[in-house]
């Protein structure tokens, strides 16, 4: 009887646990973004009194009862620290190197070798049921609560209406409020259990409510999806998620490669016998998947690292929308399993654009009809393929990296 909160909170100071990243709050979490965010204001106690009267009428309709909804609220303020970190999200602004640093370094490596040793059971049998690899199942629980060490101790209803009051990501966390009630009402679980992240974030990997109603599992067969305290739901309700939005068996998240000289950048999506044609080879001295298809990610630029992914990196994302945050998930997986680190050197001294400067390029771009975004500073999907549209337009090498030399071309009217 656990809530689930397939979600992550941003990554605030990417502490002992890593856990809580804003990002995923999941499928939703897309359309979430792209709504623009009233600005944080902290919330005054009279004016949220009167959005919680204002909830009653939409619980009413879920079939929540009076009852549980008076005690689900009783007592609950709003929390003045959330606001704070709504602000914070390394996925989108910290140096990526740094980041991966952080998620993959220290003892999260050895922890979930040990991790993997003491669930191998559970986990091969999550793996043949949902077609998931347990290196990525792991990746995850590693990344969100590092192996259920820190899962969160803030109270959900509390969290989730501060979020809902601000109006933070339009009515996303509102909604997610309401089936945390209806999670009750329906005997899921108890009111004093909601506890979780700061963003309502909840159990061993992390599930928002909507995602448990979706694809919380019982795989211990006791009678509740128990994603709190059983390791077992925890991971198969992982699994269960990740094939629910697509993962495809048999296919690698990405990897690491090398491109030849004069490689032709304007290649960036296609089969992998075709960029195998084209002189792509990994850089661990293997042979790239003999079927399926593969696109070009440049993490940090061409002078750094340089990934082919896949399809399941996509449905990585689903769990949280950041690319820094898929890769790490990925890349931690392969460490768990012996695999090799990432090879080439990051361009740690190249000059970087800092968020105004991201903001002014974003701006930029979306006058050119390639950015169809919030200029908002972050370095994301959108913005990426903005700066290679860009790039290809100018002849220069397609990336989808953005410098302060781009940006200042684009000022001189380049």
């Amino acid at each position: 009887m656990r809530l689930s909160v397939i979600a992550a909170t941003a990554l605030i100071s990417l502490a002992p646990a890593l856990a809580q990243t804003t990002g995923s709050i999941n499928t939703s979490a897309a359309r979430a973004r792209d709504a623009t965010p009233t600005p944080a204001a902290r919330p005054a106690n009279s004016g949220f009194d009167a959005f919680v009267q204002r909830l009653w009428p939409l619980a009413q309709a879920r079939r929540v009862s009076r009852a549980t909804f008076d005690s689900a609220f009783r007592g609950v303020s709003p929390d003045p620290s959330i606001a704070a970190l709504t602000r914070k999200q390394s996925e989108f602004t910290a140096p990526i190197w740094g980041y991966l640093n952080s998620a993959v370094g220290g003892t999260r490596i050895p922890r979930g070798r040990d991790a993997a040793a003491e669930n191998a059971g559970v986990l091969a049998q999550v793996e043949a049921r949902y077609g998931v690899p347990r290196e990525i199942v792991l990746g995850v629980w590693g990344m969100e609560t590092n192996y259920g060490s820190f899962k969160g101790d803030k109270d959900t209803i509390r969290s989730l209406a501060t979020l809902a009051h601000l109006r933070y990501r339009g009515d996303f966390f509102r909604d997610e409020l309401l089936t945390a009630l209806e999670l009750i009402e329906a005997g899921h679980v108890e009111r004093r259990e909601l506890r979780g992240s700061w963003a309502g974030a909840m159990g061993h990997t992390q599930f928002m409510p909507s995602s448990y109603s979706k694809y919380a599992v019982d795989f211990t067969g006791d009678g509740h999806a128990d994603i709190w305290s059983s390791t077992a739901d925890a991971l198969a309700s992982t699994a269960n998620y990740l094939k629910g939005h697509g993962w495809v068996q048999g296919l690698p998240w990405g990897l690491e490669v090398t491109l030849p000289e004069r490689f032709d950048h304007r290649l960036s999506q296609a089969s992998f016998s075709a960029f195998a044609s084209a002189g792509v080879r990994r850089a661990d001295g293997g042979r790239l998947p003999g079927s399926g298809e593969g696109r070009l990610f440049y993490p940090a630029g061409h002078r750094g690292p340089v990934m082919l992914l896949t399809a399941n990196f996509d449905v990585i994302k689903k769990y949280n929308s950041s690319d820094a945050y898929a890769l790490a998930v990925g890349h931690l997986g392969d460490r768990i399993l012996g695999r090799p680190a990432i090879q080439a050197d990051w361009p740690v001294q190249a000059p970087r654009l800092d968020m105004a400067g991201t903001r002014d390029l974003q701006r930029r771009l979306k006058a050119l009809g390639l950015y169809n975004h919030d200029a908002d500073g972050r370095i994301g999907t959108g913005t990426r393929e903005a700066v290679r549209q860009y790039q290809l337009r100018n002849g220069e090498i397609a990336d989808g990296w953005p410098t302060p030399a781009l940006l200042a071309k684009m000022k001189s009217g380049g």
